[in-house]
């Protein structure tokens, strides 16, 4: 496209900031309306895989998430001891690294320094609070009282996404999968270089994720009430409860969590908009449009690619509408796949029901899985 465009992105996450940065570096101009008073993350760390960080090198941060994060590329398989059963190679997408463990907040600090200095203004504490679009444009209100007219607007604002809900009312709500994530930063352990993952007896699975030389993160999932929250009080003594047929790494990782509010528990749930994921000139991304469960450590990574290839097809469309029509043609078999797989994974490793159509999914496997996605998205 060769006009420049005025593009508001609504929420300043992973994917808002990575898609900020992406349109700035080609000379749109672009404003983040984020609801925090800061670029901060909630949360531990995550799994930055090949694709992600093929996304990061063309966003020109891969350096940096690699200087504060732990590049690693085995993926480790054991038993409730921590017995080795399987180690797997990580496969690479184009020459990047095979996977980066970083701490959110870290992460978070690369992305909004990128956006910045790319020339994209973040305004803090502010949602969006009225919109209407014409068909050649986007009048947006937000909640600090600012008006302005935008040629695209687009919703990464999470699986619980305001602007999902201004689109389609209550037809896509985040769906309860019974099952939680339990996640702890602790100190990293010399043997852990790179995901250790145990799997049986109470849990899914336990893992154990490198995210600086420094420090890992505990991550466990267990089937939970859909109402079941912590205790304030002792969120770290019902973890080790439920990790108690754990030995070996994981039991050693326990040691060092002693107080409830390092304990960070999140359910796990999943978003499918079925229709199309914009609405005139107004589209959803990430979360918003595609929440997966994190059984195949896509959920960022899909977030970072929704983000790239929506500047590309603006780049390469004569107008607004036509290139989210290719943008959406493009990522939904590849999100739509993502989820599914990673439903499938999570019912298999916990004994739920499957359909034939989960079981032919799970031929492919989470190794399988991996070198589909390094390719070209």
């Amino acid at each position: 496209m060769a006009t420049p465009l005025r593009v508001l992105v609504h929420g300043g996450g992973i994917g808002g900031l990575s898609l900020a940065t992406a349109l700035a570096r080609r000379g749109h101009t672009v404003e983040v309306a984020e609801l925090r008073d800061r670029l901060d993350a909630l949360g531990v760390g995550i799994i930055q895989p090949s694709n992600a960080l093929h996304v990061m090198r063309e966003l020109g941060v891969l350096d940096a998430c690699l200087e504060v994060g732990f590049e690693w590329e085995v993926l480790t398989i054991c038993d409730p001891a921590g017995n080795p059963l399987a180690k797997i190679p990580q496969p690479r997408m184009d020459g990047a690294p095979a996977n980066n463990g970083i701490p959110r907040p870290a992460l978070a600090e690369v992305l909004g320094r990128a956006a910045a200095e790319a020339g994209a203004t973040v305004r803090f504490g502010t949602t969006i609070t009225e919109l209407a679009d014409d068909g050649a444009g986007v009048d947006v209100t937000l909640s600090d009282g600012s008006t302005g007219r935008w040629d695209l607007v687009v919703g990464f604002d999470g699986i619980g996404s305001p602007l999902r809900t201004r689109l389609y009312g209550d037809r896509y709500r985040p769906e309860y999968t019974g099952f939680a994530n339990w996640r702890v930063t602790v100190p990293r352990q010399d043997g852990v270089q790179g995901v250790v993952m145990s799997t049986g007896n109470q849990a899914a699975k336990a893992l154990l994720t490198p995210i600086t030389d420094g420090l890992m993160y505990l991550g466990a999932v267990f089937a939970e009430a859909e109402d079941f929250r912590p205790d304030p009080e002792r969120a770290h003594e019902q973890l080790a409860e439920r990790l108690a047929g754990f030995s070996g790494p994981v039991a050693e990782a326990l040691t060092h969590v002693t107080a409830p509010d390092a304990v960070v528990y999140s359910r796990i749930s999943q978003v499918t908009v079925e229709e199309p994921w914009h609405v005139g000139r107004v589209a959803l991304a990430g979360d918003a449009a595609h929440a997966s469960t994190p059984h195949l450590a896509q959920g960022a990574a899909m977030a970072v690619e929704d983000a790239l290839v929506l500047a590309q097809e603006l780049d390469a469309a004569a107008d607004v509408p036509a290139a989210l029509a290719a943008w959406e043609a493009r990522r939904r078999p590849r999100a739509m796949f993502v989820q599914s797989l990673s439903r499938a994974v999570l019912k298999q490793e916990t004994g739920s029901a499957t359909t034939p159509e989960e079981d032919e999914l799970l031929k492919i496997g989470i190794p399988g899985a991996a070198h589909v996605l390094v390719k070209p998205y």
